[in-house]
């Protein structure tokens, strides 16, 4: 394991200590990049999106341990600056690179918090791990279906949700992009933003998470029907949901599978934040903050 210390030249903010954690997932080695803001507190563990990356959680991060909290945000396998196998990108495996994870760092009965895919991440690790956590947290995510709506096919899935080419583009392009797309996003929001991508030396980005492997996402997504893992959770749910208007359409259709999680969860608490960006983690890290830890304390 790589240690890094944090900065000290900043006092006032809690700075974040990075591993390289070597895990040995079933038939493969693998090492896991992991912020982690100390604390003697509860411990936290924290999932990006797909095509994410760890920073994104920062905010929260901080704001959590500030709390007295222990925090761990982790770069998944394929992105950051995690290691990048072609294969395992499948709820299973990469749940139990999770698994792998905690028992390496030793965190007994963490909350796990997921946005989006690792919202979805979260679902299987619980269903897999069942007693191995305290509270799931689904962040805009885990709760969707793919295969929910009637017109939907696979094909058609990989069309709408294959990621633009951003490979080439240049970096300081991206973020006038991010800043025009999100304009009340803070600097830190778009920084961490930016860390979805290796910054190249001609000043242009490229995803760290390839295009094959977020394939490989996209089909296991759509291969996961959450409701029939809501039976197998043992542990209680918070589950919060990004509600900005844009598209009525689209959140009919969430509100019908949010109703579905909690009709199928057995422990379920569920938070609507109005004029909120599907990435709340960056956008209302303080408020989703607020919301993890209330649902804790109140849990006890």
């Amino acid at each position: 394991m790589i240690r890094q210390q944090a900065d000290k030249h900043h006092p006032q903010a809690i700075q974040p200590v990075e591993h390289w954690v070597a895990i040995r997932a079933p038939g493969e080695a693998l090492r896991l990049h992991v912020l982690e803001w100390p604390g003697a507190g509860q411990p936290f563990v924290l999932l990006h999106g797909l095509a994410s990356n760890a920073n994104t959680w920062s905010a929260v991060g901080r704001t959590l341990a500030a709390q007295g909290y222990r925090v761990l945000a982790v770069d998944q396998r394929g992105h950051g600056r995690s290691d990048k196998p072609d294969t395992g990108y499948d709820f299973e495996t990469v749940a139990d690179d999770l698994h792998c994870l905690l028992e390496a760092l030793a965190v007994e009965s963490p909350v796990i918090a997921g946005q989006s895919w690792g919202g979805n991440v979260v679902l299987a690790y619980g269903a897999r791990h069942q007693r191995s956590a305290r509270r799931l947290i689904l962040v805009d995510g885990g709760f969707l279906d793919l295969q929910s709506r009637p017109d939907m096919t696979w094909e058609r899935t990989a069309t709408e949700l294959r990621p633009p080419p951003l490979t080439g583009t240049l970096r300081a392009a991206l973020a006038q992009r991010i800043q025009v797309m999100h304009t009340d996003w803070t600097e830190e929001g778009i920084a961490a933003t930016l860390g979805n991508f290796e910054h190249l030396p001609d000043g242009t980005v490229r995803p760290w998470l390839t295009l094959e492997r977020h394939m490989q996402i996209l089909r296991a997504l759509w291969e996961q029907r959450p409701a029939a893992l809501y039976p197998l959770i043992q542990r209680p749910v918070t589950i919060v949901v990004a509600e900005d208007g844009s598209n009525p359409t689209w959140l009919e259709a969430k509100r019908a599978q949010v109703n579905a999680a909690e009709q199928g969860l057995a422990q379920v608490d569920v938070h609507w934040l109005a004029d909120t960006a599907h990435d709340i983690h960056v956008h209302r890290p303080a408020a989703l903050a607020a919301l993890m830890a209330a649902d804790l304390e109140q849990g006890q």
